[in-house]
């Protein structure tokens, strides 16, 4: 671990922070610092007289997620309750914290008969991941209902970005690394809460029935190829089921990867390479990971 000359804060600063309980996969290393700042303000003052070269990385949820066994170097963000809140702004629009998740976004809406942000609820993370990566889910994406987002920038200083120039493309955006989503607005369309809760209860069946939501997973491994669909590839592969170590494609959605019990990272990362390996030469397709995978091998 870096020896490093940290400011002072008033959230909570924990060197050596184990990070597998704080991510979906249940594996990987510890981060060398894990930062929770108390508010924006206590974000903002850490990143300015952090050292420059300290590399910083937000966490949400840890659903998209795979932290190497080696552990992730500089500072890790966690946004907790301060950053939860989610708030009506007028007829259509919602102002979110960065750390609210997708369910919290969605229910609320739903409570202010704000119809369009259901898709929302089957995104397995928080504001500020799915804004930063332009998540999305049965036919609509983050950038279909963004109208700006609040960025903490690796100098401190907050910038408010409008969605036209986060330069979205499938899921990926511009936002620089080490760059943090505090909140974000989102513009539904007037709706009846009740036609709103069935849509998400609709969306919430066709996701249990359909992905391994109980397993140790990291939700979709690949990104869909153009005019393809990744789990297509990777069943037309035959790598439905196949293992390594302790971890193993889902039976029942061979887009996922699953924590068996005590798989490490290196077994997962190493499974879904074995896959994209086998799609390439079944289907001459290289797939790109939609995971993220952070940190030290």
């Amino acid at each position: 671990m870096t020896t490093l000359a940290l400011p002072s804060v008033r959230g909570k600063l924990t060197p050596n922070a184990p990070l597998a309980p704080l991510v979906w996969f249940k594996s990987g290393g510890t981060a060398d610092w894990l930062f929770e700042p108390k508010d924006i303000a206590d974000l903002q003052e850490f990143l300015a007289g952090l050292a420059p070269d300290v590399p910083v990385m937000a966490l949400g949820l840890g659903s998209n997620l795979i932290v190497r066994d080696g552990g992730v170097p500089g500072v890790v963000v966690r946004l907790g309750k301060a950053f939860a809140k989610v708030q009506k702004v007028d007829e259509v629009t919602l102002n979110c914290g960065g750390g609210a998740s997708g369910i919290l976004v969605s229910s609320t809406a739903r409570d202010n008969g704000i119809a369009g942000l259901e898709f929302l609820r089957s995104i397995p993370g928080t504001v500020g991941g799915f804004v930063r990566m332009n998540g999305g889910a049965y036919g609509r994406e983050v950038k279909d209902v963004l109208i700006d987002c609040d960025v903490v920038i690796r100098s401190g200083e907050v910038a408010t970005l409008p969605v036209s120039e986060l330069g979205y493309t499938y899921r990926h955006s511009d936002l620089t690394d080490g760059s943090i989503v505090v909140a974000a607005r989102f513009r539904g369309h007037p709706g009846e809460p009740a036609a709103i809760q069935a849509e998400m209860d609709r969306i919430s069946a066709a996701r249990e029935a359909s992905q391994p939501l109980r397993s140790k997973t990291g939700g979709s491994t690949f990104k869909n190829p153009d005019g393809a669909k990744a789990w297509e590839l990777v069943d037309k592969a035959g790598c439905r089921g196949l293992t390594m170590g302790g971890a193993q494609v889902s039976e029942k959605h061979t887009n996922f990867l699953i924590n068996t019990g005590e798989a490490t990272s290196a077994e997962i990362e190493a499974l879904g390479e074995e896959v994209r390996k086998r799609v390439k030469n079944m289907s001459g397709v290289e797939l790109e990971w939609e995971i993220k995978r952070i940190g030290r091998p």
